[in-house]
């Protein structure tokens, strides 16, 4: 199966399931579905960051802040965020992630319900080869400086400053 072929549930504005749909099919028409945002620190407190490859369904070769992605037709939040975190920094064991707010991102055609979560990860990363082209752990002040440089996925950017108020507040 490759990943427009995934099942999806499709949401309303209230996040209630009103129907399901392959994911090529939901990023064609637009549908809105799940999807999950981890922010990923190792021991020392460093944010993962990673370019995205070229191969994506929706913003190839940007970089991004989080991992995280779609979740699956009848995968809750909290399952999608440990899977995704997983996969994507390429570990086992990881601990569950901490859920810390909920929003719905709306940016061109697209929109989806978006979880955010935080997990410290300890353990030695291998991203998976398919959804990772490059990697590095930043601190705030370096991750800042890139943010006017490097071409950043919308919807991430949109959680992390949603993030930055909601650890404000």
């Amino acid at each position: 199966m490759t990943p427009s072929d995934e099942i999806l549930d499709i949401v309303d504005e209230r996040d209630e399931v009103i129907g399901q749909a392959p994911r090529g099919e939901a990023t064609a028409r637009g549908l809105r579905h799940r999807c999950v945002f981890i922010e990923a620190r190792d021991a020392e407190g460093r944010l993962f960051v990673h370019r995205r490859t070229a191969t994506k369904l929706l913003f190839p070769a940007h970089y991004d802040m989080f991992v995280g992605g779609v979740v699956g037709a009848g995968e809750s939040y909290d399952e999608a965020a440990l899977r995704e975190a997983e996969e994507e920094l390429g570990v086992s064991g990881l601990p569950k992630p901490e859920p810390l707010f909920r929003f719905l991102y709306t940016g061109g055609n697209h929109s989806w319900w978006s979880a955010v979560y935080q997990v410290r990860c300890e353990l030695p990363v291998s991203p998976q080869a398919e959804e990772v082209a490059w990697h590095t752990f930043l601190d705030e002040k370096e991750l800042e400086e890139r943010l006017g440089e490097w071409p950043w996925v919308p919807d991430g950017v949109e959680a992390y400053r949603r993030l930055r108020t909601y650890r404000s507040a």
